[in-house]
């Protein structure tokens, strides 16, 4: 036995070096694979929330406008909708229009993702917000004697009224 370790002894020195070398490396693939999994995991839980946002406010085409109304039963308003819709995905979100749009993350008009906030100026009143629902898209409470509803956000009248977008999803 002592003729085969006095053998393996001058291969020893390096094969640990090797050994200790893959271990060090092993360990550094393992770390970025965990950041790795961790930014898809939150890309993906953000994903998850932006759709429960569109989809709670989907939920609720058909229900009547109310001046104040935040919830099913009572109507919604346009602030009420998107307040609504938030907190149903577990987001703290303002009750108002003008707070909605000042807390508020900045989002270009032209990198809209469902879920984000789009801002309207009606009537030199400005305050009106609808959640972008995608493809075109945003679902609004529009006025009294409306019902929450589906439009295209390049007709015309939205398009020439639209301000700002904005988000509390993250980027």
């Amino acid at each position: 036995m002592g003729y085969f370790i006095h053998r393996l002894a001058p291969l020893a020195s390096p094969l640990a070096v090797i050994f200790l070398l893959l271990l060090a490396l092993g360990g550094c693939s393992g770390d970025l694979t965990r950041v790795e999994m961790d930014t898809r995991h939150a890309s993906d839980r953000q994903r998850g929330t932006r759709t429960l946002v569109v989809e709670t406010a989907r939920g609720q085409i058909g229900v009547p406008y109310r001046y104040g109304g935040a919830t099913p039963e009572r109507g919604f308003d346009c602030s009420g909708l998107v307040h609504y819709s938030h907190d149903k995905a577990g987001l703290a979100v303002p009750r108002t229009s003008s707070r909605q749009r000042r807390a508020s993350s900045p989002v270009s008009i032209y990198n809209l993702r469902p879920g984000d906030l789009v801002f309207f100026n009606i009537s030199g009143k400005g305050g009106h917000v609808g959640i972008y629902a995608g493809n075109g898209e945003f679902i609004h409470a529009p006025s009294t004697g409306g019902r929450v509803r589906v439009e295209r956000i390049d007709v015309p009248y939205w398009r020439q009224r639209l301000v700002s977008g904005g988000t509390f999803l993250g980027g």
